[in-house]
């Protein structure tokens, strides 16, 4: 049975999709197009993906679908020069038994032509397992959006196998990093999640750090320090139109803010009298409230995905440890009790886990626990690894990695992503150093 639906996305792109699916059939314990993400191991799935047909964008398209799908650690692309059939028709069933004897449990095909000065894209998920057609779309849109399109395409083949909601239609903030050691500059560059369309959003005249995304808009706050030593300036900018606005000034901020789930607040944290208290402020009234006060340090807030609790660091318990409260301040409990220091903490979208920085023994880490602070591991490890942001689905991570520096040489930094198992890490490309990186919600379709 085929079901076919349509849905309006920006840029004229309009899609309809079709679904054939086999009910009843056992599939062969030897490969699935299928991943169960609640089991703790599973093996990659085996995928092979055709050049698609007609316009010269098509081989294009199919290149970022691999590399989106290989780099999620989920899929085992299949090289292109192990296919037996060649010239897949785009419209009709392939030679099953072909794609079976190079190991394939999916097959991807589809087909790009011009269409009134727009592109109209086809594609098909094909499970070879049981020879039925899996998922498939159909898109119209500026030939400028190809790129898009495969991201899009990419996520519907990840949602097909995994049953979770795909990542590759998204965007990351960070900070584009230059210079000497002791003379860096610091702007904020924009760029998708695999590091193609890279652009610059500050000029690089002030010091611009700490860009956070909105949950409900394609907009980022970031903080800006200006010359002759002038208090932090926090703006808020749309990444498309390149409209910006001050959010405010804060002296004595001591890390920039997050925005609350639902975009109407915003959490940071202020040394307004010499302590480093936490803060919220409404972001259409400009409205400052203050959360904590103690003698100790309380900062890197981050609410949760329901937006009724925050969690920050502390040392009030005399090491910086890790602390949730209720959003509107009050009920604070410990949640992190291993050795070292822990930092920089940030609630899944999902609300299963909190990731965190972790500094013991000389050394950082990337970590994970449950918000009640059971179920800590660790999932990377280095010199200087630092500031985890999760992608929209909540089953990946972005971070930054840092070498020594030297002779007034700053160290390389680099952004680097792996999934929540800490199976599969890779370095994400950047035209510069990079470090402190924020991951976009879902682009809106």
């Amino acid at each position: 049975m085929k079901t076919r639906f349509e849905m309006k996305l920006p840029r004229r792109l309009t899609m309809m999709g079709g679904v054939a699916l086999a009910a009843g059939t056992t599939m062969p314990a030897r490969a699935q197009l299928t991943i169960d993400m609640t089991r703790p191991s599973f093996e990659p799935v085996p995928i092979a993906i055709v050049d698609f047909k007609g316009d010269a964008v098509g081989a294009q398209m199919a290149g970022v679908i691999r590399n989106d799908l290989q780099n999620s650690g989920l899929f085992r692309v299949i090289p292109p020069g192990s296919y037996i059939q060649q010239n897949v028709d785009a419209t009709a069933p392939p030679q099953f038994p072909s794609w079976r004897q190079v190991g394939a449990a999916g097959l991807v095909v589809g087909q790009v032509a011009s269409s009134g000065g727009n592109i109209k894209v086809d594609f098909r998920l094909w499970d070879v397992v049981v020879g039925q057609q899996a998922t498939g779309l159909s898109f119209t849109s500026q030939p400028s959006n190809w790129r898009r399109l495969a991201h899009i395409i990419a996520d519907a083949i990840y949602k097909r196998v995994t049953g979770e909601e795909g990542y590759f239609d998204t965007r990351v903030a960070y900070v584009s990093e230059s210079g000497p050691g002791n003379n860096r500059t610091k702007r904020i560059a924009i760029m998708d999640q695999d590091g193609a369309n890279n652009r610059y959003i500050t000029d690089g005249r002030t010091i611009a750090l700490t860009p956070r995304f909105s949950p409900t808009l394609q907009e980022i706050v970031y903080m800006a320090y200006g010359e002759n030593n002038t208090p932090p300036r926090v703006y808020l900018q749309n990444v498309d139109s390149g409209r910006r606005e001050l959010l405010g000034n804060f002296p004595g901020m001591s890390f920039a803010p997050r925005f609350s789930p639902d975009g109407t607040k915003v959490v940071m944290s202020i040394s307004a009298d010499g302590n480093s208290d936490l803060y919220e402020m409404d972001v259409r009234g400009r409205q400052l409230r203050r959360l904590t006060n103690t003698p100790a340090i309380d900062t890197s807030p981050c609410y949760s995905n329901d937006g009724s609790q925050i969690v920050f660091n502390s040392d009030r318990g005399g090491a910086q440890q890790l602390y949730v409260m209720s959003a509107g301040g009050g009920g604070e409990r410990r949640i992190s009790f291993g050795e070292g220091r822990y930092a920089t903490p940030v609630w899944s979208p999902r609300g299963d886990f909190i990731a965190f920085t972790k500094i013991s023994s000389g050394g950082f880490g990337i970590g994970v626990m449950r918000p009640d602070g059971s179920g800590e591991r660790m999932l990377s490890s280095g010199f200087l690894v630092e500031g985890p942001t999760w992608a929209p689905n909540g089953r990946v991570l972005m971070f930054f990695r840092g070498q020594p520096s030297g002779a007034g040489r700053a160290g390389a930094v680099t952004i680097h992503q792996v999934d929540i198992t800490g199976r599969f890490e890779r370095q994400v490309p950047t035209p510069t150093d990079a470090s402190d990186p924020a991951w976009s919600p879902l682009i809106p379709q």
